[in-house]
């Protein structure tokens, strides 16, 4: 096998460096999610396409671990494989750093690309035991095919789409390194730099970032990255906000030079630039621009109420074909994609999918991330059909899925379907303390699953970039506990699901707004404003396991999608959201 094959050759290389282990992370030079084809070493070495694994390879064995949005995937496309995995999150599995330190002795040597492993997991390892960590690029000695580093150009954003200038930006950034005695801010997360710069690129597909590198002082801002990227209009702008640029790979050198206290979060530094800078005073703390970005301006919150009215008129229009053709066309699920991905295009403004489609008919749709192929896609028939989709737009980024149930379906994946329902309500229609965390309100979503002894191994939200990455930080709603607190302004989504293998996969998602609740002699409450509008389909609701409560919040909810959409649809089109918003 042509895995079995690759890892051979690393192995080759791995004698050649004297090293007992090569760890291979799913990431990039600045800790990317998602990320350029020029860094997707570990896909190549195992096999494994999805967003998030990390490899390692030993003399004797090759393991891969994933997370549960990725279990079923991961198994399928491991089989024929010498790669072990390692189900991340089960009970009893031990994480990657752990089964290092348990299987390799004291004084063993790591090779690691330092400019790609995070900093903290690094450290981490290094704190259990003394290894000796080498830095080579493995990819590089057997890969031949590797594509070059991305080159899109960027472009500036109007502030009417931002809502707050670079010099608004940067002057909060600089009081909050003042308030924490930091000389300098270095930043290598990419939406963070594009949101301060008010920039965005094409260097990732589906995220609009360019690939560059930042440090921010007191007086000076340097944007590292390749000048090629930028025309005479980008440039001029830079120069006119005294912005000064370098070349991208000038930062490694640049930073061995600084001297003072300097501002880095060691979970989103590579170890590369940890080491480089490891002699002067570190304070590690989440970067000031990842807290501003999180909480959304005037202008974003309305301009993101905006582009997702037009969005979701996409969905009503895509079910409205689905439902309407599925018996009389081969509707594939790839051709499915094709057709929502065309009518999001058709949304003035659009600039690019959010992510990848996940496109997923029946049994495909227990794996959370999956794709459909172009060729030998599987036909949509009477069954569950699982679409979760979204758009860039200059007005915002938009994260839905619906679930739609086709013809004749049974009473399991109904009654699935229904409890998950619940969860998502449940959720949207909390009020909780200022504090809270998305931690503390997770089994809202997750209860009515939990009694049936059903449970879906991810996150049941994750923060919303506004004109950038899908997933965005620091917030969430997962079952982990993350210390982040909800707060005004901040977009979450809401996705519970119940992904049963071989059978079936059911997922609902909208986005919610945090906003003010109210005050009393107990504090300030919060609660979620629901801003994404399309119908939630009537056809898998089991009637009787809702509530009066329930039914009364789901009537509420269709009747402001129907609402807001029903003036851009045709009049077949409104006739058919006007059935599917109806009272139950």
């Amino acid at each position: 096998m042509e895995i079995n094959k690759r890892i051979e050759e690393a192995r080759k290389v791995m004698k050649k460096y004297k090293v007992d282990a090569y760890i291979v992370t799913s990431s990039d030079y600045h800790q990317s999610e998602y990320i350029d084809d020029y860094f997707k070493g570990r896909e190549y070495l195992s096999g494994f396409t999805g967003s998030a694994g990390v490899l390692v390879i030993f003399k004797d064995e090759a393991c891969l671990w994933t997370d549960g949005r990725y279990h079923i995937q991961a198994e399928k496309q491991l089989k024929g494989s010498e790669v072990k995995l390692f189900k991340q999150g089960n009970l009893g599995v031990p994480t990657y750093k752990e089964y290092i330190i348990s299987k390799l002795a004291e004084n063993s040597k790591i090779g690691i690309d330092a400019k790609i492993l995070l900093s903290s997991d690094v450290n981490e390892i290094l704190s259990k035991k003394k290894y000796k960590m080498v830095d080579f690029d493995l990819l590089a000695e057997i890969w031949d095919k590797r594509k070059k580093l991305p080159d899109g150009k960027i472009f500036i954003l109007e502030d009417k789409y931002t809502g707050k200038t670079y010099k608004e930006k940067v002057k909060e950034i600089r009081a909050t390194l003042k308030e924490k005695g930091a000389d300098y801010n270095i930043i290598s997360s990419l939406d963070d730099i594009a949101w301060i710069y008010n920039f965005r690129g094409d260097d990732v597909q589906h995220n609009p970032v360019a690939l560059s590198f930042t440090i921010i002082s007191e007086k000076n801002s340097i944007l590292y990255i390749d000048k090629n990227k930028l025309d005479d209009k980008t440039q001029k702008y830079f120069k006119d906000n005294k912005v000064e640029i370098k070349e991208y790979f000038e930062f490694f050198e640049d930073i061995k030079k600084l001297k003072g206290n300097i501002l880095v979060d060691f979970n989103k530094i590579s170890y590369a630039i940890y080491e480089a800078i490891s002699k002067n005073t570190l304070i590690n703390s989440m970067n000031p621009s990842t807290y501003l970005k999180a909480h959304k301006n005037e202008t974003e919150i309305a301009n993101t109420k905006e582009i997702h009215i037009q969005d979701g008129v996409a969905i009503v229009k895509f079910m409205y074909w689905l439902k309407n053709n599925y018996k009389k066309e081969n509707i594939t699920e790839f051709s499915a994609e094709e057709k929502i991905n065309s009518l999001r295009e058709k949304i003035e403004g659009y600039i690019d999918l959010s992510f990848s489609t996940i496109s997923a008919f029946g049994k495909n749709a227990a794996m959370m991330h999956y794709s459909a192929p172009e060729k030998n896609s599987t036909k949509i028939e009477d069954g569950v059909y699982l679409l979760d989709s979204g758009g860039t737009y200059l007005k915002g980024t938009t994260d839905i899925t619906r679930t739609f149930f086709l013809g004749k379906v049974g009473k399991k994946e109904k009654t699935d379907n229904t409890l998950v329902l619940k969860g998502m309500l449940a959720l949207s229609r909390a009020k909780f303390l200022f504090g809270a965390t998305g931690t503390n309100l997770d089994v809202l979503a997750r209860q009515f699953l939990w009694n049936v002894g059903i449970d879906y191994k991810c996150g049941t939200g994750h923060g919303v970039g506004h004109i950038l990455n899908v997933h965005e930080g620091p917030h969430g709603i997962r079952f982990q506990y993350n210390p982040q607190r909800l707060e005004v302004g901040m977009i979450v989504t809401n996705e519970p699901g119940a992904y049963i293998e071989g059978s079936h996969g059911i997922r609902i998602e909208n986005e919610l707004l945090v906003k003010e609740a109210c005050e009393t002699e107990h504090g300030q409450f919060l609660e979620f404003e629901t801003i994404t509008y399309a119908p939630i389909d009537l056809n898998g609701i089991v009637k009787t396991l809702l509530t009066k409560e329930e039914k009364q919040q789901l009537n509420e909810y269709h009747s402001e999608v129907y609402k807001k959409l029903s003036p851009y649809l045709n009049k077949k089109e409104k006739e058919f959201l006007k059935e599917y918003t109806k009272s139950i």
